[in-house]
């Protein structure tokens, strides 16, 4: 029987206010969605698109100097990339890996073909520097998931000059060794960030406004304080030298004792940063002259001398009775050679024959005439407030060493120990720390905190300078470095060192061969010596320092004398000329 018509009419009207409420409740809804919560949902889609990448910074370059005005590349940058994965992206893993694996080589990291099967990893690196055909080639694969960020990698111009003060940077970016590891953080800069919306398969597409970038600062151009020529020569010096007597470790180091700046630091072996992970010998990547700390032996005469000058105990011709030993508490000095120049002795003769029995007759004189706690402070008062040994000196170069000098308040600071640092035995210290102290005693008493940057390098292309570091400007009077000059140019001319020198100049040194201290025994060595020599070169005033270091020289003679003294020789000859040095009038 067909319904009524007043029970139809009722259910359209339900049906219609059910449309209605529905259609209410669907409109309420897109409007909820598209107006009130369209920020959240424009984030989280754009969240879904949005890659984060980092923007980096240019490393900063480093030069030399090259002559008076000029400057010389060292470290520059050349483009490098880095490949990175979106793994979510990745359609098909063999493929990757192996296409990485034919274009990048041995640039993949390790584990990179794990890496890319982890759908959860967002940003994992594949590859690191290749270089700009390597990028070539990927980019014309165009791999899923997988993209490329530029940056950059050392170069080097000169090859392996001065290795050891440049270091290196690692894969990771970080410096390592030398300046690169000693100014990492101004060299390195900082870099920014990039939010960009990437398509479908994780690649950055063009920035637009819904990216946020975070700028890079780029890291400071630096300028060593070191001269591409003079490095270059004592380099080349250095290892002539070390053949002549059959050395394989060897160190040099040219400083200006008139500010402080160092000239050249060479080290052998060596080894070129842009090849570093050949390397085998790690020894190769110290800078031993600046983290060798050792026994310097006599050449710490020198320091030990001017401080009996300046405290006015001895002079030049101050004489003593040598008999080629001493007795100090319960042992006995000794002299390298007992039986020579025995008899009366001047200072000037103390420091000609490198008597340690005359040492001691100073440290004596510093105590009165004994070798007693006053002598004992006075001396390492010296060597620590006005030398600076025993710490380190601050250079700007990764790796320094600070030294060791036994307080005289020490269980082992007594009398022999202190007998045996006044001719640099039973202390150690560096190369760095030896040549800044050697300059401070006969530049006039200044000394200068030793720097190996020059200055720092705008995009304009100048040169600001650095100011030179005044440490102590009383270290002793210039009377007592004028008389120390005057020793050490007496004691070289008239001896066979001074007949390698040019002659009408004032070059004074001293030579020092020390025993090698075995832990193992606790004792020295009776075959192994380090041989140094020290000196200065110049003609109204010195104007340069050379410190040699031979480590193992196979000769029948003192190594200081035999091994170093000649390497010294031949830079400052040369020195001589390249600096246009006049002879005395």
């Amino acid at each position: 029987m067909p319904p009524k018509a007043p029970n139809l009419a009722k259910r359209s009207r339900v049906l219609a206010t059910l449309v209605f409420v529905l259609g209410a409740i669907i409109i309420a809804r897109l409007f909820y969605v598209q107006v009130i919560m369209h920020s959240y949902y424009e984030a989280a889609a754009l969240k879904e698109h949005i890659g984060k990448f980092t923007i980096a910074a240019k490393r900063g370059e480093i030069y030399a100097r090259d002559g008076q005005d000029k400057i010389a590349s060292l470290v520059l940058n050349e483009p490098s990339y880095t490949v990175y994965a979106d793994a979510r992206y990745i359609k098909d893993v063999d493929k990757t890996v192996n296409t990485l694996r034919k274009i990048a080589g041995g640039n993949v990291v390790n584990g990179f073909d794990q890496d890319v099967k982890d759908n959860t990893r967002q940003y994992v690196v594949l590859a690191k520097q290749l270089n700009q055909d390597q990028a070539n080639l990927l980019k014309k694969e165009n791999l899923p998931g997988v993209g490329l960020q530029q940056g950059e990698s050392r170069v080097y111009p000169e090859g392996s000059l001065a290795a050891q003060v440049l270091g290196f940077v690692n894969g990771d970016g970080q410096g390592q060794y030398g300046i690169e590891e000693g100014m990492a953080g101004e060299l390195a800069g900082m870099p920014g960030q990039l939010k960009a919306v990437t398509d479908v398969n994780g690649i950055p597409i063009s920035v637009g406004q819904d990216s946020v970038q975070t700028p890079a600062v780029n890291g400071t151009d630096v300028v060593l304080s070191i001269d591409r020529n003079i490095q270059s020569y004592a380099e080349q010096a250095l290892k002539a030298g070390l053949d002549r007597v059959h050395a394989t470790h060897g160190s040099a180091l040219v400083l200006n004792p008139n500010n402080g700046q160092v000239m050249a630091m060479a080290n052998y072996p060596t080894y070129d940063p842009a090849k570093y992970q050949a390397t085998t010998d790690y020894s190769a990547f110290q800078n031993t002259t600046v983290s060798g700390s050792y026994e310097p032996g006599s050449v710490i005469k020198t320091l030990s001398m001017s401080t009996g000058l300046n405290e006015g105990v001895v002079q030049p011709d101050t004489t003593y009775n040598n008999t080629g030993t001493t007795p100090v508490a319960d042992a006995v000095i000794k002299n390298a050679v007992i039986n020579e120049d025995l008899g009366t002795r001047s200072m000037k003769e103390v420091i000609k024959y490198s008597l340690n029995t005359g040492m001691v007759y100073v440290l004596r004189q510093l105590g009165g005439g004994d070798i007693n706690d006053a002598a004992k402070q006075k001396l390492y008062q010296y060597y620590t407030d006005r030398f600076f040994l025993g710490r380190a000196t601050g250079i700007t170069l990764a790796g320094e060493q600070a030294g060791s000098i036994v307080p005289p308040n020490d269980a082992q600071g007594g009398p022999v120990r202190y007998a045996n640092m006044t001719f640099g035995q039973g202390m150690t210290a560096t190369m760095v720390q030896v040549c800044s102290a050697f300059s401070a005693a006969i530049n006039g008493g200044v000394y200068y905190a030793p720097q190996i940057i020059y200055g720092r390098r705008a995009d304009s292309g100048n040169v600001t300078p650095v100011s030179t570091n005044v440490r102590k400007s009383d270290v002793v009077t210039a009377d007592t470095s004028s008389k120390l000059r005057s020793i050490l140019e007496w004691s070289r001319s008239t001896s066979d060192q001074g007949k390698r020198d040019k002659q009408g100049y004032g070059i004074g040194g001293k030579s020092g061969t020390a025993q090698v201290y075995d832990s193992k025994t606790g004792t020295y060595s009776q075959t192994d010596t380090i041989g140094s020599y020290i000196g200065y070169g110049g003609a109204t005033k010195p104007e340069y320092v050379i410190m040699v270091r031979v480590d193992d020289a196979h000769i029948g003679d003192f190594a200081g004398s035999g091994a170093a003294a000649p390497i010294f020789a031949d830079i400052s000859n040369w020195l001589l000329d390249y600096l246009k040095i006049q002879p005395r009038g």
